[in-house]
Parts: structure tokens; C-alpha cells; sequence
């Protein structure tokens, strides 16, 4: 690969976007697909056979010989069946490449293989992919060669989400109805549509792939289950923004890369916290598009790391006493011609407009803040949420100063006549320019913080879909809206309704406002003492998608029905019991056949050279004896607590699948796992690393 990157050139060579579609089909028919992608007009047949087949065309032009419905199951992963382009062969012997619009529009997956929670029976397996024609169309290039990947929703024979990607799309729809009445009342006529613009910042380790391999717990479970921390973490705070080796900015530029060339707006690259831990944020797009280029930004991500002899960690707590992963989910809501619904001007306390969606949106969070807990809800993210700047398990709003000022001052007189500036930096240095900072901080600490124009939802995994926080943020806001909207117009006088409206949902839902430090053990205390949800993990989180409210709330707007919801808990439940099922063996797989007997033979070595020394000479060997009953007592200890770890494993069978079994694993097998990993941990700082039988967490966090 050269030297030389001209983005220009590069980016979006392998989406069929835009201007590839307004290039290659006939006016008319470019004409009637736009509609379909802008205003959710219905696409005849007659226009899907243009399009597939000069989709084909394009595609095939770039090497693809197979295409493929790319759909986001309920797996965590994305999943794709590849069909060749070829058709039977002629009386003569040569074959034909077709693609109909039939193709492009439906594919049928197995249903009943992807996890449907009990929603889809084993006999009943068929499903269908349909093609999402408002995200566009790309080719994949890779081993197997070039593929045409159509990105498409997954629904069941009987019509119910099976997947990520329909439920996001039936909350956009929700959220721009109703933001579109809101925009209505304040008198704009001319924009036509409100869309939720998503920007998610990936988070993610790198490690050296060989010491990879020697790691059973990180193939097998993306997180190592044992390791002590090294003399040196993160205390210095020196990778943070440092100057990226040598290695990595070879990746990061293959990355980037392959990044532009699907259309992936990868922007910001930098070294984070931890060791080995790194960054990569794209620009702004619609949800559904940002959610998609997520998917493929992480696959990148893992197949480019390949390639440079390491390997990309994309769990959200790969190393303990270490920064985790997250995935910043940057929410807004724009319209169509340009307008940022959470843009506050240099005058918030004027901007009526904004105070009310402001407003909506804290009234939203508050009282659905459990299903927005439940949206980040994940087996990693409970090692991650609570410590190392990931935000506390407990959902509170961030404003700032500047705007929680002007909410004081609406709730305490009920007008707000003022906004606080920001005021002059001073560097004190001649040399550089002075210029004016921002009136409010920034809080790393919260989970759901505004800056500046946009909420930033912390609390994602970095192995998250956005789809699932995203879904909660557009319902919950579409909810707040419709209310706000039914309210205002029935009332006589709009301007004092919307002022009173105002009041009413900031004093009625400051609870959800805190601006301090989300670590400070008093913060715990407070939130409690206001009543807000405590779901410190996943299996505490996992009701929130069932209660009434949440029923009610997306079956009015046609997100989820009752029973897809229900399958979605089931769901939740089963993917965690599997994971810790899986870590606990793989845990008890490693002491038994490699921690154990390394330590025996460590212990055998020290007792062998107690003896040589004392018959060598009579000389103290108090040092070999201590080291020697040291490592024996916690051998003891170690065998001690596998034995309890393999009793309490033995026993997830007997518990009923779903919650019960999740809890089992939640109470039991997860505090035996902690249990055994402890002794194992001290081991490890006492036995001679020649004889440790696994690279350490100072071997793959510094030796990159």
C-alpha cells in the first residue's frame, strides 16, 4: 500500500451512494427511489429491477461475484448468507450474472436459528430480510473475495423484529412524527423531516496476537479472568493522547482506510487512557446509517488488526484495575434542512424551542431511566460501569452550569432572564491568543451529559450495537414530544402554555439532574434518597424491558409489541447465563491444567533447593521456606475455591432457563469466580514468570 492517501479519491469508492446511483440510473427512476428514501414512498417492482440490476453492474465492476442480505440478529454480531450472481447455465455451455429486484428487496434467512426468545419455535424457521434502501448499499472486499452487502432489516415469518436494525427504524419514524408537530407549533412550515443524528465513538485495546493465543481466558471469553496488574497502569496518565507507535499508526492508517472506502466518516484517532487502549470517532450520520457503519467500523477493526500480527479487544473490561471500553453515543435530533433541535444559541434562556425539547427530554430520561440503563445493559459492562471514567451504573442528566442555572431560575420565579457567558481564558502567556472558553464544563463522570449541542450517552460497551440505546433515546424523546404536543395544542394561549410546560417539566424532573461527581460515594446515597433506579447489573436491568410503562410506551409508538419485548428479555437473560457459564469453565479449564501445575512445579523447585542448600551448608533458608509456604497456602486456597467454582457450574442446570438461571449465575457463580481468582492473582506475583504459564498483564498491555 503506498505512502500516499488521497482521501478525496478514497472515500465512498465502494458505496453505491448517491451519486453512483444518480450516475448510473435513468432520471426517473433515481427520481422515485429518492422519494422512497426521503419520504418513506412505496418502490414498485418495475424500479427495483433498475435498481438491482445496475447494482449489479457496479458491483461486479468492483470484482464482486455473490451479494448478500447484511442483517444485525439479536447474536450481538451481523450476520450474511453470500448467493452468487450466476443463473443455470445456457444450451451453450456459458452462464449469466443476474440480480432482480425481488433479490435485492426480500432474502429468506433461517429464523429459527437466530436467537428469537421463544418467539420463533424450532419447525417454524422461515424469516425474511428487507432491504433498507435509506442505508446504502456497499462491497466488501476480503478473503473470500468481493461481495455485494445489501443492508437489510430481519423480521419472522409472522411479522415480528428479530433483529436490531427494524425496531431503530420504526423509533425514527416515531420521534420525527412528533418532533415535526413540536417544530409545527413554533411556526417552522418548511422543514419536512427530524432525524436522529448519531455519532458513536469506538473504543478499543490492541495486544500482540501471538501473546493472544497464549491467553485461553481472552480467546474463549475476550477478557482475561486472571492477572495481576503490573508495576506500572495507568497512573501516570501518559498514553492518554501520547504519541502513537509506530505499529498502531501503521494500523490506524490501514484502518482509516478501509474505513473511507465504505463510506465511514472515521475522524478522530488517538491513544486513551489505558495501555494499549485506543480511540476512533466517526462524523455525525442519521441512526440507522451510524448503527450500520458502527458494525462495520468494529469488523475493520478486528480484520486490519489481523493483518499487523495483533489483535483488537472489543470487551468492555479486558483488563481489571484498567480503563475499560465504551462507545460515547453522541444523540441529536436535525432536520432536514439543517436545523439542530438541541442547539441552545448564545440566548438559551430565550430560545423557547429548545427549553421545551430540553425539557421533554429530561421529563423522558427521568421517568424512563431504567430502560435507558437496560439499553447499555451488558455481561462486560458490568466489570466497566462505576470506575475508571466510565459513568456510575445510575442514570443522571448533565446540563452544566449554564443551563441548569436558567432551570433554577424557572423553577424558583418561573422566568429565566439570563444566561451565564463564558467568560475570557487567560494563558498569561503573550505569545498565545486569549480567547473565549465555553460557559460549561464537561462531567466524564455522567452518563448521559449535554455538550453543547448534543447528549452524549457514556454508559454503551464498546461490543454494543448503538441500535438498543438508540431505540430507548428516539421513543422515550417521541413520547415526551407527543405529550408536550397534546398539551399545547388544545391550550388557548400557546405562549403561556409552553412557558408554564416548561416550568412544570423542570421542576417535576430536576431529580434527573446532577452535575457532580458521579464516583463520590454520597452521590450513591443522594440518588437513592431521590429515588432513582439502582441497577448496578445487567440482570438487575433486564425487568425494565417488560414493566407496563415500557409496554405501553412501544407498543403506542410501534416500536415493540409486548411479545417482542418479552423475547427480548428472554434473550438477555440466556446471553447472560451463557457468558458467565463459559467464563467460569474456561476458569476452571485454566487452573486446573496450567495454573495449578505450574505452581506445584514452582513449589516443587523451591522445596528441592531448600533441601540442596541445608545439605550444601548449614545456612539460614528462612526466605525459600517462606516463599515456599506462601505459594503452598494460596495452592491450597486456589484448589479450594476451583473446587467450589466447578460445585457451583455443576448446579446451573438445575435452574430454570431465563431469570432464574441468570440470577443463579449473578449471585453464585459469579462470586465464586471472583473468589478463585484471587489466590490466583497473588500466585502469580510469587511464582517465577519463567514458570508462569501465560503472558502477564505487563507482556500484552506494554509490549505492543
Amino acid at each position: 500500500m503506498s505512502d500516499y492517501t488521497n482521501v478525496k479519491e478514497l472515500f465512498g469508492c465502494d458505496v453505491f451512494n448517491d451519486s453512483v446511483m444518480q450516475e448510473r440510473l435513468p432520471k426517473k427512476v433515481y427520481k422515485d427511489l429518492k422519494k422512497t428514501i426521503e419520504e418513506g414512498k412505496e418502490l414498485s417492482m418495475e424500479i427495483a429491477d433498475v435498481v438491482a440490476h445496475e447494482m449489479k453492474e457496479w458491483a461486479i465492476e468492483k470484482g464482486a461475484t455473490h451479494y448478500s442480505h447484511w442483517f444485525q440478529p439479536l447474536t450481538g454480531v451481523t450476520a450474511e448468507k453470500h448467493d452468487a450472481f450466476i443463473t443455470a447455465p445456457m444450451e451453450n455451455g456459458k452462464v449469466l450474472l443476474s440480480f432482480s429486484g425481488k433479490e435485492l428487496i426480500k432474502g429468506e434467512p433461517d429464523a429459527s436459528s437466530f436467537p428469537s426468545g421463544g418467539l420463533r419455535a424450532t419447525f417454524e424457521a422461515r424469516g425474511y430480510t428487507a432491504w433498507d434502501c435509506t442505508s446504502p448499499a456497499f462491497v466488501r472486499h476480503d478473503a473470500a473475495g468481493a461481495t455485494l452487502c445489501i443492508p437489510t432489516a430481519f423480521c419472522s415469518y409472522t411479522g415480528e423484529a428479530l433483529d436490531q436494525k427494524t425496531p431503530l427504524l420504526r423509533s425514527m419514524e416515531a420521534v420525527n412524527k412528533q418532533a415535526l408537530r413540536l417544530i409545527r407549533l413554533f411556526g417552522n412550515t418548511t422543514s419536512k423531516k427530524v432525524t436522529p443524528s448519531v455519532g458513536a465513538e469506538q473504543e478499543y485495546f490492541l495486544i500482540d496476537k501471538e501473546k493472544w493465543l497464549q491467553r485461553k481466558d481472552l480467546t474463549y471469553t475476550g477478557r482475561t479472568l486472571f492477572g495481576a496488574m503490573p508495576p506500572k497502569g495507568q497512573e501516570m496518565d501518559d498514553h492518554y493522547l501520547g504519541t502513537i507507535r509506530q505499529r498502531v499508526s501503521a494500523y490506524m492508517k490501514e484502518v482509516n482506510e478501509e474505513c473511507w472506502k465504505l463510506g465511514i466518516t472515521a475522524k478522530t484517532q488517538h491513544n486513551e487512557v489505558a495501555p494499549a487502549q485506543h480511540e476512533l470517532a466517526p462524523i455525525y450520520a442519521p441512526a440507522n446509517i451510524a448503527a450500520d457503519h458502527n458494525q462495520m467500523m468494529m469488523r475493520i477493526l478486528k480484520k486490519v488488526a489481523s493483518r499487523h500480527g495483533l489483535r483488537c479487544l472489543l470487551h468492555e473490561k479486558p483488563f481489571a484495575g484498567v480503563n475499560g471500553s465504551g462507545k460515547h453515543n453522541n444523540w441529536s435530533l436535525t432536520t432536514d434542512d439543517g436545523i439542530n433541535l438541541l442547539e441552545p444559541g448564545k440566548t438559551p434562556h430565550e430560545n423557547i424551542q429548545f427549553l421545551l425539547v430540553l425539557t421533554c427530554i429530561l421529563k423522558a430520561v427521568d421517568i424512563h431511566a431504567d430502560l435507558l440503563r437496560e439499553s447499555a445493559a451488558d455481561v462486560g459492562n458490568d466489570h466497566r460501569l462505576g470506575g475508571n471514567e466510565a459513568p456510575p451504573a445510575v442514570i443522571s442528566v448533565f446540563l452544566g452550569e449554564q443551563l441548569e442555572d436558567v432551570l433554577d431560575q424557572l423553577i424558583s420565579t418561573g422566568m429565566a432572564t439570563h444566561s451565564k457567558k463564558g467568560s475570557k481564558l487567560h494563558t498569561g502567556v503573550k505569545t498565545l491568543p486569549d480567547f473565549m472558553k465555553d460557559a460549561t464544563d464537561r462531567n466524564r463522570t455522567s452518563p448521559f451529559a449535554f455538550t453543547g449541542n448534543k447528549f452524549e450517552f457514556r454508559m454503551v460497551g464498546s461490543r454494543d450495537s448503538i441500535s438498543e440505546c438508540n431505540v430507548v433515546l428516539n421513543t422515550i424523546a417521541a413520547q415526551a414530544f407527543k405529550e408536550a404536543c397534546d398539551r399545547l395544542e388544545a391550550a388557548p394561549d400557546f405562549d403561556l402554555a409552553v412557558h408554564d410546560l416548561i416550568k412544570e417539566y423542570a421542576t417535576e424532573h430536576q431529580r434527573i439532574v446532577f452535575n457532580g461527581n458521579g464516583y463520590a460515594p454520597e452521590w450513591e446515597e443522594e440518588a437513592k434518597r431521590r429515588g432513582l433506579p439502582m441497577l448496578p447489573s445487567m440482570v438487575d436491568a433486564i425487568p425494565a424491558l417488560t414493566t407496563e410503562k415500557a409496554v405501553e410506551l412501544f407498543e403506542t409508538f410501534h416500536v415493540f409489541t409486548k411479545a417482542e419485548l418479552e423475547s427480548r428479555a428472554e434473550i438477555q437473560y440466556e446471553i447472560y447465563a451463557k457468558a458467565i457459564n463459559i467464563e467460569a469453565k474456561t476458569m476452571l479449564d485454566i487452573a486446573t491444567k496450567q495454573i495449578i501445575p505450574a505452581v506445584i512445579k514452582y513449589t516443587t523447585v523451591l522445596a528441592q533447593s531448600v533441601n540442596t542448600v541445608r545439605a550444601a551448608a548449614a545456612v539460614d533458608v528462612s526466605v525459600q521456606l517462606g516463599l515456599l509456604t506462601k505459594c503452598s497456602e494460596r495452592l491450597a486456597k486456589t484448589n479450594e475455591a476451583m473446587e467450589n467454582l466447578a460445585e457451583m457450574v455443576s448446579r446451573i442446570g438445575e435452574y430454570s432457563e431465563g431469570r432464574e438461571r441468570a440470577v443463579y449465575c449473578r449471585e453464585k457463580v459469579v462470586t465464586a469466580m471472583e473468589e478463585l481468582r484471587r489466590p490466583v492473582d497473588e500466585l502469580e506475583m510469587l511464582v517465577d514468570k519463567e514458570m508462569w504459564p501465560m503472558p502477564s498483564y505487563g507482556d500484552l498491555i506494554f509490549e505492543v
